[in-house]
């Protein structure tokens, strides 16, 4: 039974080769965090020591702050389809982040920590536009609750088993004041994601730089993980298969040797 997407509003096209799209969503959740490793490398970091180099005083507030951003990122995100394009063209989104990123960049810890709710909002707009590529209704419930896990994501800078796919594919039940439930749930997750970006662009010199391809690190790695995660949920959709067990297909997918 397909009763976990059924409140889904969906319009889509048949998959002709079940087998083959699992294998191409595979692959780019694979690479997906390709981008941020590359930019510890450069920083000569781990994403576990960016943490600590972030003043105490950030780390301490940094759950609600990301609690705080992502609220209001919501709002801004839904709000600003009635303006711009919808879907946005996801190069578009893109070359946003990365300007903000720079922007942030520049003016070290403080700057990246006034662009950081912008960011927020356009990363989640950039998660919105891919569902709604894959056929979802923004607009949905059930489409918000999962662009939000989606945005919960592991994050570029981790190096995933596959733990973070069955994390953001896994539907909740959530009743009375959902939303807000669901991002108070998700924002200590998302709290370390956010302060390894934070402390990635608060590196002396490097600054606008390594601002500038943070954002874009990250815009596309959350394209890419929201891309997989509905494409998983159309998949299950247009060839009539359990959602649940293509998840396990991948997740088992995952564990065997990659091939060039």
């Amino acid at each position: 039974m397909m009763s976990d997407i059924d409140p889904y509003t969906v319009i889509h096209a048949p998959v002709i080769d079940p087998e083959a799209e699992l294998a191409r969503l595979t692959s780019r959740y694979r690479n997906a965090g390709g981008l941020g490793i590359e930019i510890l490398n450069v920083l000569g970091g781990q994403a576990e020591g960016l943490l600590e180099r972030l003043p105490s005083q950030v780390r301490d507030t940094l759950d609600g702050a990301t609690e705080a951003a992502l609220t209001q990122a919501m709002r801004a995100a839904q709000g600003s389809r009635r303006f711009v394009g919808d879907p946005q063209k996801s190069w578009l989104n893109t070359a946003v982040a990365t300007a903000l990123g720079a922007a942030g960049g520049a003016g070290g810890l403080p700057g990246a920590l006034a662009e950081l709710p912008v960011t927020t909002a356009v990363l989640l707009r950039a998660i919105q536009d891919e569902a709604k590529r894959q056929g979802f209704d923004p607009q949905s419930e059930n489409v918000q609750f999962d662009c939000v896990r989606v945005f919960a994501a592991a994050g570029p800078m981790a190096k995933d088993d596959g733990a973070d796919l069955a994390f953001v594919s896994t539907r909740l039940a959530l009743t009375g004041g959902a939303m807000q439930a669901l991002i108070a749930r998700v924002a200590p997750r998302l709290s370390v994601v956010l302060g390894q970006k934070l402390a990635a662009q608060a590196v002396p010199v490097l600054g606008a730089a390594v601002g500038a391809a943070t954002n874009y690190a990250y815009t596309n790695y959350y394209q890419e993980i929201a891309h997989v995660h509905f494409g998983l949920r159309r998949l299950a959709i247009d060839a009539d298969l359990d959602h649940d067990e293509l998840v396990a297909e991948m997740l088992a997918g995952m564990k065997k040797p990659f091939a060039a």
